[in-house]
């Protein structure tokens, strides 16, 4: 069984980069096919072969690649995946959409079906900073992607699912059925510490969906300690409008972020995402989850065992939720159980009987490709 791995492009260390990562280690003579690899910003690839398009060749094409989406779907038809049995894509945009033989089994691992062509596109819109000329022409590219993206999820033999919430989008959005394998998380990284402190950590890339104001506006109020790791284009509005019991630790490794998490109260998690792999961490460093009650993390964190909800996105609810926090008690070894759940061992071994299953069946002729018509 020859194998191929495909991902959207490699310029940033993710969730989904991390799921391209586990699949290396279990198919390591697989090639991966990429629209582009930005050495400078990605690591952990250095022993592998990786075959990037065209677009790595043009001018910018790593640093300024927004300029080629449109010639993206093309880019990734353009991969020649000709010889190989079984190709597995990786992908929250293009991936999915290459060109295989009839006798290729395409197993598509989903991250999200692409969330500026369909559950974020008047948000992405609005968000970017370009002139109005360039904002008034990409509704209609936007329009354009949206049909090809639907046209080659066709092309794909099985869907899997990173979780139940992406699960219902793909069939919302593309009309087809999926498998849930959750993502990994390596759990062995992170550890229980005896000596908790007295403040409370979120974080992560800070973007406006991500919702930090909101965990500020309440800290502010509470004058509760609060750490924040990460940075990105939202860190200096929120910087400002934070007082001095909140402090912004800057980008931190594994490493540190394991001891960050060990030594929390607990981790505030205010965002929708599609699963949300920091809250599982947190429950694997033995630390109780506050979340936002929407979404993938509501398929990881048991409400009053392993973390608590709050139910509409504002400050005044996450208020309440943590007023009620401080008369609760935690038992550490039953968090750091749930989190065993989403190891990457555990993902290594599903994923490969899954493949494995899917081949058999497939050369078989059996279930090639499961598409959902409804009248």
């Amino acid at each position: 069984m020859k194998v191929a791995l495909v991902h959207d492009y490699l310029s940033q260390d993710g969730g989904a980069e991390r799921v391209l990562k586990a699949f290396t280690e279990i198919w390591s003579e697989a090639p991966i096919f990429v629209l582009f690899h930005d050495k400078n910003k990605m690591q952990g690839f250095e022993h592998a072969d990786i075959r990037q398009s065209f677009i790595s060749k043009l001018p910018f094409g790593k640093t300024k690649y927004q300029w080629y989406l449109p010639w993206m779907p093309f880019a990734t038809e353009h991969h020649n995946l000709h010889d190989f049995d079984v190709v597995i894509s990786s992908t929250s945009a293009f991936a999915k959409g290459v060109l295989t033989r009839p006798d290729t089994l395409h197993i598509s691992y989903c991250h999200t079906p692409t969330r500026y062509l369909w559950t974020d596109t008047h948000e992405y819109i609005a968000d970017l900073n370009y002139n109005r000329v360039v904002k008034a022409l990409l509704p209609r590219l936007i329009y354009k992607l949206r049909i090809w993206d639907k046209m080659s999820t066709d092309r794909v033999d099985h869907f899997v699912a990173n979780s139940d919430t992406v699960r219902g989008r793909i069939e919302k959005y593309y009309r087809r059925s999926s498998d849930i394998i959750y993502p990994p998380v390596n759990v062995d990284s992170f550890f229980i510490s005896q000596d908790v402190g007295d403040y409370f950590v979120t974080g992560g890339r800070m973007v406006p969906y991500k919702r930090f104001d909101l965990v500020v506006q309440a800290f502010n109020r509470l004058k509760l300690p609060l750490k924040i790791f990460g940075d990105g284009p939202e860190r200096e509005r929120l910087a400002r409008i934070a007082k001095d019991n909140i402090e912004f630790v800057g980008r931190i490794d594994e490493a540190e972020k394991a001891t960050l998490l060990s030594h929390a109260r607990a981790f505030i998690h205010p965002q929708v995402e599609d699963l949300g792999i920091t809250p599982i961490e947190s429950m694997a460093s033995g630390r109780p989850v506050i979340a936002y009650g929407v979404g993938g993390v509501t398929e990881t964190v048991m409400p009053g065992k392993t973390g608590l909800f709050f139910y509409d996105q504002t400050w005044e609810s996450l208020v309440d939720v943590l007023l009620r926090f401080e008369y609760m008690t935690w038992d550490s070894e039953l968090i750091r159980e749930r989190a065993k759940h989403f190891d990457v061992l555990e993902f290594k071994d599903k994923m490969k009987k899954y493949v494995e299953d899917r081949y058999e069946e497939f050369t078989r002729g059996l279930n090639q490709c499961r598409l959902d018509i409804r009248i």
